[in-house]
C-alpha cells in the first residue's frame, strides 16, 4: 500500500480525496482511475463501481463505520467541521493510516460512511502463499507480559507451550487485549530491522511482540512451518498493526507498520526458546 498524496485540483475535495484513497488501496496512480461525473458521489456512483468491475472488484458499503474493524485497508468518509473528505482506515481496531486531504486527526465517531474494496469472486482472487525463505535468522530478544498493558519482561529463555503461547505470557493466561487459544494467537514475532527503521527504534512496550528476530523475512513464513531452535511452529498470518499498537507507542506508527508488523504463529511442539536460537523454515513434508 503506497499512500497517494495526489489530489485532482479539477475535482471537489470529496471526490479528489476518494480517488486518492482508492489509488492508495489499489496501489495505483490516481491518474489511472476514472473521474466521476459532476455532482456524482464518487464512492456510490456508477463510474467507479463499473470501472472496478472491469478489474474483478467491487465496492461494498459498511453498515457501521464507527465500529467496523478490518485487518486491511478500507475507505471512510469523514465529517470534519463543515467539510467532508475520505481517509484510508486500517487494523483491528481500525485507525486512520492515510488522510490525503488532512492531518489524520479523525475520530471514529466522525465517520459517516465506510467502504471495502473486495474481489468479485474471492476464490479467484486469493493470493498465493509466499515461498518459504531460504535464509535463516536468529532470536535477538524474548519478552513476555502477564496482562494487557503490563510492561514487557525480558527473558534469556522461555518455555513454549503448544497451542497456548510462552510460559508467563498473557496469550497463555487469556489476559491479553485479544482472545487466546485461537489460530495465530500463541506467539508474535517482529523483525529487528523493522524496529530499527523508526527513530527512536520501536521498543518492546511499543510493538508488544514476543520475539525480536534478525536476518529472516517473517512475512514469508505465512503458511509454512518453521523452527525456533528446537521448537516447531507454523506461521499463520501477518501481525498487522492497529490502534492498540498506536496507543502503546504514543507516536504515529500505524501507517509505517502496515505489512511490516511481524508474524502471528502457532506453537506446535513443547520446548525451550533461547536468545540466540536459529529461526529457519522447515522443508515441507513430501
Amino acid at each position: 500500500m503506497k499512500p497517494s498524496a495526489h489530489l485532482d485540483a479539477g475535482l471537489p475535495l470529496e471526490q479528489a480525496s476518494f480517488l486518492a484513497c482508492l489509488a492508495t488501496v489499489l496501489d495505483l496512480s490516481p491518474v489511472d482511475l476514472p473521474r466521476p461525473t459532476p455532482d456524482e458521489d464518487a464512492a456510490t456512483g456508477w463510474t467507479v463501481s463499473r470501472w472496478l468491475g472491469g478489474l474483478g472488484l467491487g465496492i461494498a458499503r459498511i453498515a457501521d463505520p464507527g465500529t467496523f474493524q478490518w485487518a486491511g485497508p478500507w475507505i471512510a468518509r469523514a465529517q470534519d467541521g463543515g467539510q467532508r473528505r475520505f481517509v484510508v482506515m486500517y487494523g483491528v481496531p481500525s485507525g486512520v493510516v492515510w488522510d490525503p486531504a488532512g492531518d489524520g486527526s479523525v475520530e471514529n465517531d466522525r465517520l459517516l460512511d465506510g467502504f471495502v474494496i473486495a474481489a468479485g469472486d474471492i476464490a479467484l482472487a486469493r493470493p498465493p502463499l509466499p515461498q518459504a525463505p531460504i535464509e535463516s535468522g536468529s532470536v535477538e530478544r524474548i519478552w513476555v507480559s502477564p496482562a494487557a498493558g503490563e510492561p514487557a519482561r525480558a527473558l534469556d529463555a522461555v518455555r513454549a507451550l503448544p497451542g497456548k503461547g510462552l510460559e508467563g505470557d498473557r496469550h497463555v493466561s487469556g489476559t491479553g487485549t485479544f482472545p487466546s487459544g485461537l489460530p495465530g494467537s500463541a506467539l508474535t514475532l517482529v523483525e529487528a530491522e523493522v524496529c530499527e527503521s523508526f527513530e527512536p527504534p520501536l521498543g518492546p512496550d511499543e510493538h508488544r511482540r514476543n520475539l525480536l528476530t534478525r536476518g529472516i523475512a517473517l512475512n514469508q513464513l505465512v503458511g509454512h512451518e518453521f523452527a525456533i531452535g528446537t521448537v516447531r511452529c507454523r506461521g499463520m498470518r501477518l501481525c498487522e498493526p492497529c490502534t492498540v499498537v498506536q496507543r502503546y507507542a504514543s507516536r504515529p506508527v500505524l501507517r509505517e507498520l502496515v505489512h511490516r508488523g511481524g508474524l502471528r504463529a502457532d506453537i506446535l511442539e513443547d520446548g525451550l526458546i533461547h536468545v540466540g536460537d536459529v529461526v529457519q523454515a522447515l522443508a515441507a513434508a513430501s
